[in-house]
């Protein structure tokens, strides 16, 4: 058993570092629908929950330590990347898309919490899969914390989140084919729009790790300052949307054209998991079906809107697709659907799930509140 706290965070980096390497170098295809993300966060509950972490007082302050620090750190560098002069460059049908897909996913949650009835702690849990499904698991991590999900609601939370988008990604991957029969369903033109002169903030050439590894931990003390004085609804919740204000404001600055953002971002990230997932100790899995269900509840009413919004408006495929999986799967995968249709589409996915960063983390406290006031 480690009972030392410097020996747990050892475990705790080793873990996410070993997964991310394995991912990043070996290339298996396990990766495909299970991502790094996942198994960190799998092991480190197996480590957990076999008893090899000590719940002690040590381990238990540098856990709520390094995760108070990291969080609002994170989120910071990952607003970074926002270019939101590129954004609105997408066009009439595009942001129409984006539009709709992050409110059919909230309204989304709203149904099946009316349908399915949850108690409040599993509400707050779909509020931090809101965050996920409007942003990234970055965002989940930090509408998770602000909403004190419990860890097994958690875990429950990102095993919906990773089922249910692979398969999620696997249906829109295969109606490509379809898109011009979809297109005449809903009388829409072909997508002519030049999209070359759109981008994301993302920059090439010397890493500048230090550098904003400094302005991050200097956002983190700043949020966490504030919060001493200002508080909204909750101290955790003061220093997210404090933290993600920090961030939306740096990019406006040079701070945007520095390389290295994202890396960093992502390690805080996968530490973050890692440590979430050492505090997880469940006593069965008998629940998770239901979470189950629920998450492809949400996806069918969710898929029911876009395709209402997209006869309406006479909308394509590419555009209602790319928005789904630029809030449902970020980063990771709404480039990959866009390439499907267009190698030149690229920067248009990429740019609309970085838009999620921000939008996921407003949208899932919006909708965690919502949803735990109708558990109550």
């Amino acid at each position: 058993m480690i009972t030392s706290a410097f020996v747990y965070l050892l475990c705790i980096a080793l873990i996410a570092s070993f997964f991310t390497l394995v991912q990043k170098q070996v290339q298996l295809k396990i990766f495909e629908y299970l991502p790094a993300v996942v198994m960190i966060y799998a092991l480190s509950m197996l480590l957990a929950g076999v008893g090899v972490f000590a719940q002690n007082e040590e381990i238990q302050e540098i856990y709520s330590l390094t995760k108070s620090n990291l969080l609002p750190a994170m989120l910071f560098l990952m607003l970074l990347q926002i270019d939101f002069s590129h954004f609105l460059k997408l066009g009439r049908s595009l942001l129409i898309a984006y539009v709709a897909a992050v409110l059919s996913i909230a309204f989304g949650f709203v149904v099946v919490m009316m349908l399915l009835d949850f108690s409040k702690d599993g509400a707050a849990a779909f509020g931090a899969l809101a965050g996920s499904w409007m942003g990234g698991t970055a965002n989940m991590v930090a509408v998770g914390s602000a909403l004190n999900v419990s860890q097994e609601a958690y875990g429950y939370a990102l095993i919906v989140d990773s089922f249910n988008y692979t398969l999620w990604v696997m249906f829109l991957l295969f109606t490509v084919p379809f898109a011009k029969y979809f297109n005449t369903f809903t009388k829409a033109d072909m997508l002519h729009t030049n999209y070359s002169d759109i981008g994301c903030a993302c920059t090439i050439g010397l890493k500048y790790y230090w550098l904003l590894l400094f302005f991050a931990l200097l956002a983190s003390l700043a949020s966490q300052l504030l919060s001493e004085y200002i508080t909204v609804l909750n101290t955790t919740t003061t220093v997210v949307l404090t933290a993600t204000l920090f961030g939306v404001l740096g990019s406006f600055t040079k701070l945007k054209t520095l390389n290295g953002s994202s890396e960093i971002a992502s390690t805080m990230l996968y530490i973050l998991i890692a440590l979430i997932g050492s505090r997880a100790v469940f006593e069965s899995f008998s629940g998770v079906g239901l979470y189950v269900l629920a998450g492809f509840c949400i996806l069918f009413v969710h898929a029911f809107i876009m395709v209402v919004v997209a006869k309406i408006f006479k909308l394509d495929l590419f555009s209602i697709a790319v928005a789904s999986l630029s809030n449902i799967g970020g980063v990771a995968s709404a480039p990959i659907l866009a390439a499907a249709y267009d190698k030149s589409l690229v920067s248009v996915g990429v740019l609309m799930a970085i838009m999620g960063y921000l939008i996921g983390t407003f949208g899932g406290l919006a909708v965690g509140n919502i949803l735990m006031e109708m558990a109550q």
